[in-house]
């Protein structure tokens, strides 16, 4: 009875802990090449994030992500929502704190032209797309700190807006890092 037992327990690991994991691998490395390592973004050869985690931006030359409730901000190893309820104190202060430092910063905002993505983190806090809506509030700052023509910067932001996919699924959407990226690939003042 125990060698059966042991028998079963050796093939399991080897069909389940070992080909199985081989095999999905193998089949997505195949069929989803850049997906199945990281969908990693890289500049000048080299990696500088992932198309699927946020970063931190907060020089006024670049747009400016989505709030992180994830450890430190943006840790992967700490995803996870702050889990406050609507009513919650602290969240309402944390929001009413980041829409007045979007009303000093960009021009001619006012508190009810802020959208929610600008002030609340994602479930995750992780989220490393922003709404067209926020990049665009955020155009006239971006163009004024580079030197460049707003017009120039708000074709960038149309440029790289993903559109909803099969055009009814998600929202439409603006990856932060890439178009960061596409910021400083432009020629400047």
């Amino acid at each position: 009875m125990m060698l059966i037992a042991l028998r079963m327990t050796v093939l399991s690991v080897l069909a389940l802990g070992i080909a199985y994991p081989l095999a999905v691998t193998g089949v997505a490395r195949l069929a989803f090449p850049q997906a199945s390592e990281g969908s990693l973004i890289t500049s000048r050869g080299e990696p500088v994030g992932s198309a699927l985690i946020g970063q931190r931006f907060e020089a006024d030359r670049y747009f400016h992500s989505r709030p992180s409730a994830a450890g430190s901000g943006y840790d992967a190893m700490a995803s996870a929502a702050s889990n406050r309820a609507p009513t919650s104190r602290q969240l309402i202060d944390d929001v009413t704190d980041r829409v007045d430092a979007i009303v000093q910063s960009e021009t001619g905002v006012s508190r009810g032209d802020v959208p929610v993505d600008l002030v609340t983190a994602s479930g995750s806090g992780l989220d490393p797309d922003i709404s067209p809506d926020s990049a665009m509030l955020q155009v006239e700052r971006v163009a004024r700190t580079r030197g460049l023509d707003p017009d120039v910067v708000r074709a960038l932001v149309r440029q790289h807006t993903t559109e909803r996919q099969f055009g009814f699924l998600g929202e439409r959407r603006v990856n932060v890092l890439r178009l960061n990226l596409a910021l400083d690939a432009l020629p400047s003042d």
